[in-house]
């Protein structure tokens, strides 16, 4: 691989998008990017998620000026540049054109492991904070601008078999796999968002992908209700994940 590869991974909050940035950040060609659009998103939204006010101040809040550093030089001379995103920091009015600049992937956890997650964070978690519904669109709309049908990841599955699943999806991004991919030294990075010591204590600890975790206790019937009104749009990139 000679030319400059951009991915763009879409997911939503509490899946395993860290732990797969940590994936890729121990490739040696790769430099990662988190959460690019989360400063602009918590400027514009004016949502009160722990340490909004630092994150804004410390990271770049205008998007265009962000999308700039998205489609520029990749640190360090490396060839790829991964670039973990939540699908509903992209918010209407921004710009969809770059999309066939990027390689797309999408990553999708079953909405009760999502909401029980969350809401040990934000307990007054809403619909809204959760990117399913937006997901789901952007995977239709990003098809339909590049032509391409992006893989998309179960993390359960990824969880259950790592080797075999970041395979098929370094074969789906036209990636070599590395086996470097599936350990990473613990503690944080320089990488990380300023927003890591309220959501990262999990990633921070560990050394590599975990098992899937049980299923837990049944969510309250508030939390039940947000799953049950995720559960079509999870189901529709589901249906479309890979299988290894």
């Amino acid at each position: 691989m000679t030319q400059t590869l951009r991915i763009a991974m879409w997911s939503g909050p509490r899946n395993i998008s860290t732990a797969m940035l940590r994936a890729f950040g121990n490739r040696a060609d790769t430099a990662v990017m988190d959460e690019p659009f989360y400063a602009h998103y918590l400027k514009a939204t004016g949502l009160p998620h722990p340490g909004a006010g630092e994150v804004i101040a410390h990271h770049d809040s205008d998007w265009q000026s962000v999308l700039r550093s998205m489609l520029g030089p990749v640190p360090g001379g490396r060839r790829v540049s991964y670039q973990k995103h939540m699908t509903h920091h992209l918010l209407p009015g921004m710009a969809r054109d770059w999309f066939p600049a990027m390689r797309h992937a999408f990553l999708i956890r079953r909405p009760q492991d999502v909401v029980r997650s969350y809401a040990r964070e934000r307990p007054d978690v809403n619909f809204a904070d959760l990117g399913f519904a937006e997901q789901a669109a952007l995977y239709e709309e990003v098809a339909a601008i590049t032509g391409r049908r992006p893989p998309v990841l179960d993390a359960d599955d990824v969880l259950a078999e790592p080797a075999r699943l970041l395979a098929a999806l370094c074969a789906a991004l036209e990636l070599p796999f590395d086996p470097a991919m599936l350990a990473w030294p613990a503690g944080p990075r320089k990488s990380d968002g300023v927003w890591g010591k309220h959501w990262y204590a999990g990633v921070w600890r560990s050394t590599g992908f975990q098992p899937p975790a049980l299923a837990g206790e049944p969510l309250p019937p508030p939390l039940a209700a947000l799953a049950e009104q995720a559960m079509p749009h999870y189901r529709r990139l589901y249906d479309k994940r890979l299988r290894g």
